[in-house]
């Protein structure tokens, strides 16, 4: 007589029921906490794969209510729970972050995974199925090359987010239910990763070019032009750490959650190459620049790092990082030309991003407070501080005005320029623009990026013609004709 009750489908984690990869993000959430870690991990993978997943689990908690989990499949398993089926999870994710999935997901029967001792993938799977269902006993449903020592004692396979090559390969061992492919990424969703639309800010480099009247220097304009591009790189390089170190946080942000990464749009084994990768192009473009341009790409690098793995969680320290970061671009502008940086341009780019960096938290809390959250995730201020920062952001801003009028009246100002009592006019305008970003941030109207809110706003761009017009005029010996 035939059994004709449906078999156990086996259902694997990793790269199948999610998007990611448990591991690599409990070792990157492990190491953004404290990056000594990296010293102890390999002596806990010493002791077996077993142990080093056991080891880290017991370390790290992880939000799995909000991890990117393959829809198509999930509806799938539903449909066939419905229909009484018995669905089991076989992971080699450790047994502490399989029993959490299991439990918000209400699925699963049973669990099958990894503790201190057995590390439960590839072979140790397939034998432990066939001894709890028998050969042929059970069906199953993989992503992996490693799934395929278990596909070949199961009566049916589930293939999902395969390659057309694994694909075939399962479809020559097992009778195929079910092909779930990866969704595509394209070219858009990469660019996106790397946030290259952020590439923007990256025309600071330009600044000390525009500030000595050096524009059409065709041998400065070049090199600027691949200052701007390595920048670019290392920048990328940064934003893909970044979104790794902060995949927790950005999932459960309000627009944040759609970044790549933390939808599991693209497998995060993609960023640990990708960081690599960017970084040392942008230093190959960087020796085709004089050296100081190296030294001051290394430094952007290291305090970015910082800032990704601990100082935008410290209060005002983070704002004040940001600043020093866009003024880093400027000096990276002089740096390749070998233009001499004045104390005014540093002074009121100080001044000027401070404003900005203030409006971006000040945006972010803004968000949180609409939520009914007391505080950001991930950055140590509360919506109690609006105010303040809206305080600090507007003297901020306004400072940064005073400078430009004590520049027009001071001594350097009349090597440039012709008529330097026309630059006044850039004064009004400039606290025209800044008064008017603050007074969007405060009714909730401003991007969370005031630069790359200025870079796209068709007033900013207006106000920006304006000063470029004062300043031509101001330098153009037209000006004795009017």
């Amino acid at each position: 007589m035939t059994d004709d009750r449906p078999r156990p489908l086996c259902v694997d984690l990793d790269g199948t029921l999610i998007q990611t990869d448990l591991l690599i993000e409990s070792v990157l959430v492990l190491l953004k906490r404290n990056p000594f870690w990296l010293f102890v991990l390999p002596l806990w993978l010493l002791k077996g794969k077993a142990h080093f997943k056991h080891q880290i689990a017991q370390r790290v908690e992880l939000d799995v209510t909000r991890l990117p989990f393959n829809q198509p499949l999930l509806a799938y398993l539903r449909d066939q729970q419905n229909q009484g089926r018995r669905l089991v999870l076989a992971t080699a994710a450790n047994q502490r972050y399989a029993e959490q999935i299991a439990c918000h997901l209400g699925l699963f029967a049973a669990i099958l995974a990894s503790d201190a001792e057995i590390n439960l993938s590839g072979t140790r799977k397939r034998d432990r199925l066939v001894e709890l269902f028998g050969a042929s006993g059970f069906d199953y449903a993989g992503n992996s090359i490693s799934d395929l020592r278990v596909w070949s004692h199961a009566r049916k396979a589930i293939v999902v987010n395969a390659s057309a090559p694994l694909a075939r390969h399962v479809a020559g061992m097992a009778e195929v239910e079910r092909i779930i492919p990866a969704p595509a990424i394209s070219l858009r969703t990469y660019l996106k990763a790397l946030r290259v639309h952020q590439w923007v800010k990256n025309a600071l480099v330009f600044v000390p070019l525009l500030a000595a009247h050096q524009v059409f220097n065709p041998a400065l304009l070049l090199q600027t032009a691949l200052a701007f591009l390595a920048f670019g790189l290392c920048a990328s390089s940064v934003y893909v750490l970044n979104d790794l170190l902060d995949l927790a946080a950005d999932r459960a942000h309000p627009t944040k959650c759609r970044r790549p990464f933390a939808a599991g749009l693209i497998p995060i084994q993609q960023g640990l190459w990708l960081i690599p990768s960017l970084l040392t192009l942008a230093f190959l473009l960087a020796l085709w620049l004089p050296f100081w341009l190296s030294v001051t790409l290394g430094l952007y690098y290291l305090l970015t790092l910082a800032y990704s793995l601990r100082l935008k969680q410290w209060v005002l320290i983070d704002v004040l990082t940001l600043a020093g970061l866009y003024t880093l671009r400027i000096g990276a502008g002089g740096a390749a030309t070998g233009i001499p940086l004045s104390f005014w341009l540093l002074a009121l780019s100080l001044f000027l991003f401070l404003s900005l960096a203030l409006a971006k938290r000040y945006a972010e809390l803004q968000l949180c407070y609409a939520d009914g959250r007391n505080f950001a995730a991930g950055r140590g201020y509360r919506t109690a501080d609006l105010e303040t920062l809206a305080q600090f952001g507007i003297v901020s801003g306004y400072l940064s005005a005073l400078v430009l009028a004590l520049y027009i009246d001071s001594a350097d100002v009349m090597a440039l320029y012709t008529e330097p009592s026309l630059l006044w006019l850039a004064c009004p305008l400039l606290l025209y623009w800044i008064s008017r970003v603050w007074l969007l941030a405060r009714r909730g109207a401003l991007h969370e990026d005031p630069v790359v809110f200025a870079l796209t706003d068709p007033v900013s761009y207006t106000v920006f013609a304006l000063v470029a017009g004062c300043v031509w005029l101001a330098s153009s010996s037209l000006t004795g004709l009017v």
